[in-house]
């Protein structure tokens, strides 16, 4: 049976709003973070069959396929081709996906999946800017609104949603976010992400953890619906980021000379309500977990996306795993998503965590916009 394998896995920080990298291009951002893997992994560029790219905000800075003019800035072979794919929040989590199976298929031996957003340069919603400037104002036509009604359809209404069908407190909320933060900002004194950290533009660590935060601060924060529960503190951060990742084929391992660090054991993926929007990665953990025959005590790490307080917290409710082994340094609530990146930014949290501990197996999975998840499981080498 064909196997699929992470050779590499780099980040840069992950920058704050207006913070040290709001002023860098997210070309340059992407270039940086491709560079950066070839260096570390030593690889022949030129032997690289694509570069898949996760980018939500495609327009502007990062339209006209972010991923082929990041390779092309960095300075690397013309011959490789690069394509940009948006699956929301997941964008570059199904990157890994589309690449992984490319190697699977065997139509392909050596392929980068990345990702990255500058949401200090394109801002969140600037992809629908032109409807509205055109009179459209709801982002989707009749058909749709034939099925679900003409109904806000929003992360922060699903997050509302989810907090009030699982019965989450805003003082639970708050709880939650105080201790992202607190693991976030014990990770980055003690050093944890310093191994797979590019740095760019002066900035060596994440910029987001806030360790003298206090659950007194968090409560003084107005919500962000009147009638609502979430807050900023409770919201995951708009942030600047980039990953990416070299996935190869045992063909690829042994003709490149390549040392495998995990080998990627299922991908899952899976709808659900799009009105909720943010509650698929709860049916896709269990796909998941039944595709690959394990149970979720098996799991040594989690990687959940921390899009609100009220996903992570319901995943947890639902599945059962341990909150020790969830997001264990944090998450986007004290380090930011910077939404097409976070996907391949979190696996390489991911695989590194696993091997800082020597756990076995690590599972990532994150809400995605119109009611979607995916799901990765991958075995440390």
């Amino acid at each position: 049976m064909a196997e699929a394998y992470i050779v590499g896995a780099v980040r840069t920080p992950v920058g704050k709003k207006k913070g040290g990298l709001s002023t860098v291009h997210p070309t340059d951002l992407a270039a940086h973070t491709l560079s950066a893997l070839v260096e570390r992994t030593g690889v022949d560029p030129s032997a690289v069959e694509d570069v898949i790219m996760g980018c939500v905000m495609q327009v502007g800075p990062q339209s006209m396929d972010i991923a082929r003019n990041a390779w092309l800035s960095a300075g690397l072979p013309e011959n490789v081709a690069g394509v940009t794919i948006d699956r929301q929040c997941g964008s570059s989590q199904q990157a890994i996906h589309f690449a992984a199976q490319a190697v699977l298929s065997g139509t392909q031996d050596l392929v980068v999946a990345a990702g990255v957003e500058s949401m200090s340069i394109v801002p969140m919603g600037s992809s629908i800017t032109m409807a509205l400037e055109k009179g459209m104002p709801f982002p989707f036509g009749d058909k749709w609104v034939e099925r679900y009604g003409k109904q806000e359809i929003s992360q922060f209404r699903g997050a509302e949603l989810m907090a009030d069908k699982w019965d989450l407190s805003r003082e639970q909320l708050d709880q939650y976010a105080y201790e992202s933060h607190q693991r976030a900002a014990k990770a980055v004194a003690n050093g944890y992400f310093k191994e797979q950290i590019a740095p760019i533009n002066g900035v060596e660590d994440d910029e987001g953890p806030r360790p003298d935060t206090t659950l007194e601060k968090m409560a003084e924060l107005k919500t962000l619906r009147p009638d609502g529960k979430i807050t900023a503190a409770t919201s995951s951060q708009i942030s600047d980021g980039s990953g990416a990742l070299l996935i190869a084929s045992e063909q690829a391992v042994r003709d490149h000379g390549l040392t495998p660090r995990a080998r990627i054991v299922t991908l899952a993926l899976t709808g659900d309500d799009p009105v909720y929007m943010l509650t698929a990665p709860i049916p896709a953990t269990r796909k998941a977990l039944s595709k690959a025959g394990l149970s979720i005590d098996e799991i040594d790490v989690i990687e959940i996306n921390e899009a609100f307080a009220p996903v992570p917290l319901a995943w947890l409710k639902e599945i059962g795993a341990d909150p020790a082994r969830t997001n264990p340094n944090g998450g986007a609530i004290a380090l930011g998503h910077p939404l097409g990146g976070t996907g391949a930014i979190l696996m390489t949290k991911l695989l590194h965590e696993l091997e800082r501990t020597g756990g076995r197996y690590g599972l990532q999975t994150m809400c995605e916009g119109g009611g979607q998840a995916n799901v990765t499981i991958i075995e440390r080498l």
